[in-house]
């Protein structure tokens, strides 16, 4: 796998996808009862935007760059997502674009007590290096070099029993629907109460309809998919994305719409537009 998020780190489907999890995890800090995070495909924790890969790329343009001069007019969980991109910029000047952008193992670690627990799996014996010196200081997490999927599989159910699996592979293989299918009816079966975030691109329609096909047709209690888009669809290149969500907490539907409005109308005001739909409801 040669995957590098460092190209594509604070772009529009970092944005999405964080802000989406800021309110998740918001939600689960509501009761006190401690909570465990779980993240598949954790990367490094931190990306440098002044880096050669993501000048390169360019992406934080149309993603964090964009949103962060009216971060002061976001609703909340966008401007909580802020509020922890700031906190690894330190002395960043008023007018000033961040440097520095977090991963979602730092944005988790971020929001959790001190009662909770984040577990992290990232393949890739670098980065999960670098990810373990990002959060060396921090009892509550426990880096794992080895396959997301599997860590899944072999540590769940928690003892928390409370918590959330964020699942976002990079989508490498032809084959990562049917992996990302198959992890979903094995852990699920083992933690039914757990909350479960798949982010997926929307590139290849196909197999995405068939992928969200076969998990309506797991039976699942209620499932719900966000669908983000910065252009129409059959426009040229990576535009859209989607997370669908197992097992949401209780209203969390209506943040997630206000979120995504917001998103639409400073990200792509032109031409983006995004979806909020229950696939299963109970």
């Amino acid at each position: 796998m040669n995957y590098r998020h460092q190209f594509h780190a604070g772009n529009f489907a970092d944005v999405f996808k964080h802000t989406l999890l800021v309110i998740l995890l918001d939600a689960l800090n509501r009761k006190p009862a401690p909570w465990c995070y779980f993240d598949s495909h954790a990367g490094s924790g931190l990306y440098d935007l002044h880096s050669a890969e993501a000048r390169r790329s360019g992406e934080a343009g149309n993603g964090i760059n964009r949103l962060w001069p009216v971060r002061a007019t976001a609703p909340a969980p966008v401007a909580q997502l802020c509020t922890t991109v700031a906190a690894f910029n330190p002395g960043l000047a008023a007018d000033a674009l961040p440097r520095f952008y977090p991963g979602s193992p730092l944005i988790a670690a971020a929001a959790a007590r001190a009662e909770d627990r984040l577990v992290l799996a990232e393949l890739q014996p670098e980065e999960a290096q670098l990810l373990r010196t990002h959060l060396r200081r921090d009892a509550r997490t426990a880096v794992h070099a080895r396959d997301g999927y599997e860590l899944l599989k072999a540590l769940t159910p928690p003892v928390e029993r409370r918590g959330l699996a964020l699942i976002d592979p990079p989508f490498e293989l032809s084959t990562e629907f049917v992996h990302l299918l198959q992890a979903i009816r094995a852990v699920q079966r083992r933690w039914p109460e757990g909350v479960y975030a798949l982010w997926y691109p929307r590139k290849d329609e196909p197999a995405t309809r068939r992928f969200e096909r076969e998990l309506v047709r797991l039976k699942l209690r209620r499932v719900l998919q966000a669908e983000f888009r910065m252009a129409p669809p059959g426009a040229p290149g990576f535009h859209a994305c989607a997370m669908t969500l197992l097992n949401p907490p209780w209203q969390s539907e209506h943040a997630i719409e206000t979120a995504l409005g917001f998103l639409r109308d400073t990200l792509a005001p032109q031409d983006g537009n995004y979806r909020l739909r229950w696939l299963v409801t109970e």
